[in-house]
């Protein structure tokens, strides 16, 4: 067996475990098991005279399963989140029309994403004013549109410009 090979097979047994357990945790049998659990604990009870070992078996055991299924759970949400984000990347690189500055911005601060979002809900405020349905918003669109208005319109300002070359106050 190759290197690639046993390192696969090594790796593979804790995926195979996890996904294992989180298809099964996530399933009506496991809600139906956890169900009988507490039901027989809770029966349990006046036989044991409601003791403080009683109460410790029910949240030990509890306290135990859920610090481990916080693991479990952060797990296969961090492999879908990274099978999402590979997809969505894929098909903004494969739309010639997509703009492919989009592609793993999940990597980008808070305040990056929020600049990012106020665009977004811009440009669907102009995507609803369009007639045509079919019509094409994307950063890089916005950004050429922005640029062409900069260059014909005198009432816009270019701040690099303005920065660059400071007008004389002694106009």
């Amino acid at each position: 067996m190759t290197k690639s090979k046993k390192s696969a097979k090594n790796n593979s047994f804790f995926e195979r475990f996890a996904n294992a357990a989180t298809k099964f945790t996530g399933s009506s049998i496991a809600f139906i098991i956890a169900t009988l659990i507490v039901i027989v604990w809770a029966v349990t009870g006046p036989i044991f005279n409601y003791s403080e070992t009683w109460q410790l078996v029910i949240n030990t055991g509890t306290t135990i399963i859920t610090f481990l299924m916080v693991f479990l759970i952060q797990k296969a949400q961090n492999k879908d989140g990274k099978a999402i984000q590979l997809k969505l990347n894929e098909l903004i690189a494969a739309h010639e029309k997509a703009s492919n500055r989009m592609v793993d911005i999940e990597d980008l601060t808070e305040k990056e994403l929020d600049q990012l979002h106020k665009f977004y809900v811009t440009i669907a405020t102009l995507a609803k004013k369009e007639t045509d349905i079919h019509c094409s918003h994307s950063i890089d669109v916005a950004k050429e549109l922005n640029e062409l208005k900069l260059k014909t319109n005198k009432h816009f300002k270019n701040i690099d410009n303005e920065l660059a070359s400071p007008k004389s106050k002694s106009s």
